[in-house]
């Protein structure tokens, strides 16, 4: 059934279910009660096993020459992957999950202005309306917590949303390569990386469960989605998901912990559901 969509559909349809399984990310890290190193060494090299097992049973021996495949744009969102995976946890560990998440808002804007100078790829109007209306409405949610944040926290939330804009533009422009293998050496390099500042590698009681929990459900099903889709939208399309989260992670964290959103995030969040809900159905109509 999913090879008889068309390329907006698939697209659509595999960002928009990968981004649906991010959005408990916030909470689980929440949750978790390791240190920020730690963390990070799990969500690399758990996802790093389940993904590449699971590509050695779907390729077999054609992953190594999928892999070789993908070249420089394969090195670079390798690179950007574990830099954007890094800078998410330090970012949410340092500030409010509504900071990070109103920062990450704005990588549509900036993979539409990064497409379209580095691709020629330039938005349609429809898509550039979605764009402002909830990059405007995303920051009428946090205004007063941007005031008051934790500058570092805050600042790395930001250099996240601009890694996956970077990243989606690289997809982007080796759309006829499989980038998924690159994903899966990036998730490597953030466990290498991390493994040099652990403190201690032990997981217990809860953590036991949730940890590898995060790691299965919100870090490594959802990255080979978020991989794939930018092969047949544009990057700036594929961006705009990830607002779904800025709305529905603090309502996650709200629900089980208790950290309730204002009414701004109440407000803001319908104006960014509903008008994502709106370009996808008028972008998937244009195409039947």
């Amino acid at each position: 059934m999913f090879q008889n969509l068309s390329a907006q559909k698939k697209g659509s349809l595999l960002a928009f279910i990968g981004v649906m399984f991010i959005t408990p990310d916030s909470l689980f890290i929440r949750l978790a009660g390791i240190e920020t190193w730690s963390l990070l060494f799990y969500r690399g090299s758990i996802p790093f096993i389940t993904v590449l097992l699971s590509l050695l049973i779907i390729y077999k021996s054609n992953f190594f020459k999928i892999f070789l495949s993908t070249g420089y744009p394969g090195i670079a969102y390798s690179i950007t992957f574990a830099l954007t995976n890094i800078t998410f946890i330090i970012s949410i560990q340092n500030t409010n999950v509504a900071n990070t998440l109103v920062m990450i808002a704005l990588a549509p804007m900036l993979s539409a202005i990064l497409g379209l100078i580095f691709l020629k790829e330039n938005p349609d109007k429809k898509t550039w309306v979605a764009i402002i209306i909830t990059t405007l409405a995303a920051i009428y949610i946090f205004y007063d917590s941007i005031q008051i944040g934790n500058f570092l926290g805050d600042f790395f939330g930001l250099i996240t949303a601009l890694g996956l804009a970077v990243g989606a533009v690289i997809v982007r422009s080796a759309k006829n390569r499989n980038l998924v293998p690159s994903a899966v050496v990036g998730k490597l390099f953030v466990a290498i990386i991390a493994a040099f500042f652990v403190e201690n590698f032990e997981l217990s009681n809860k953590d036991l469960i949730i940890v590898p929990a995060m790691c299965v459900l919100c870090v490594a099903i959802p990255f080979v989605l978020v991989t794939i889709a930018p092969r047949f939208i544009t990057a700036a399309e594929v961006n705009l998901f990830f607002l779904l989260e800025t709305i529905l992670g603090p309502i996650w964290v709200w629900m089980v912990i208790k950290e309730q959103p204002t009414i701004e995030t109440i407000q803001g969040g319908l104006v960014i559901i509903l008008t994502i809900a709106i370009h996808s159905a008028i972008a998937i109509k244009k195409t039947q």
